[in-house]
């Protein structure tokens, strides 16, 4: 599966005085839509990080559409757009209920080994797992 979708309804305190989703909130749309996509083809944050792995952000870029407001439900929609030996990269486009386009983005995250802190390849089993996409 290339691609999730995963949708929130926007939260009060994450909008501005003028009821618009606030800038910052979008890493946190972004972040959502991918743990939720590896859930969904078996991998889990938290059994990663059970056993040695990080998968921190080393790149975000977003560009903005049109504001997202206050209970609007949102769709974010995860993209697997490629992984190398130590890299994993995603598309997002997010949607109002209207299906118009609000925002796009795309991040780098790298596996990292929580002893050392350096790079690292993933674990078989997640190699396994993204090798079914």
């Amino acid at each position: 599966m290339k691609e999730f979708d995963f949708k929130i309804r926007v939260r009060y305190s994450e909008t501005d005085q003028m009821g618009v989703v606030y800038h910052g909130n979008y890493a946190q749309y972004f972040e959502m839509g991918r743990v939720e996509w590896l859930r969904n083809i078996g991998i889990s944050y938290k059994w990663m990080e059970e056993n040695g792995v990080m998968l921190p952000v080393v790149s975000l870029t977003m560009n903005y559409k049109k504001p997202a407001r206050y209970d609007d439900l949102i769709t974010v929609k995860t993209l697997f757009k490629s992984q190398t030996s130590v890299k994993i990269e995603f598309d997002y486009e997010i949607y109002n209920e209207k299906m118009e386009l609000l925002t796009i983005g795309h991040s780098v995250l790298v596996f990292v080994n929580m002893k050392t802190g350096r790079p690292m390849t993933p674990p078989d089993y997640v190699k396994e797992r993204l090798l079914l996409i």
